[in-house]
């Protein structure tokens, strides 16, 4: 049996409210490893290279905290769904 908490949580708003969150998340992170790239060749004198780099870093970060938050999720519901059953 379905509690009121439980058909929120898998309302459209709430989905559509933690998927904007990780545009957010994403576009966050991505732009901290541009700046601190940028800030980096500055300070050091070297051209694109650590842009370069930290913009790369900031792309795999949020691609592991996109699929980290996607997963967990997951394995919960699986987890409560087990739980239901017995």
């Amino acid at each position: 049996m379905t509690t009121p908490a439980s058909r929120k949580k898998t309302s459209p708003i709430h989905q559509y409210a933690v998927y904007s969150n990780l545009a957010f998340e994403m576009g966050a992170v991505i732009a901290l490893g541009v700046f601190g790239g940028i800030q980096l060749d500055k300070w050091l004198n070297v051209s694109p290279l650590f842009t370069i780099i930290c913009s790369l870093a900031g792309i795999a970060i949020s691609m592991f905290l996109i699929i980290r938050s996607l997963v967990v999720p997951t394995k919960k519901s699986k987890k409560d769904e087990q739980k239901d059953t017995h």
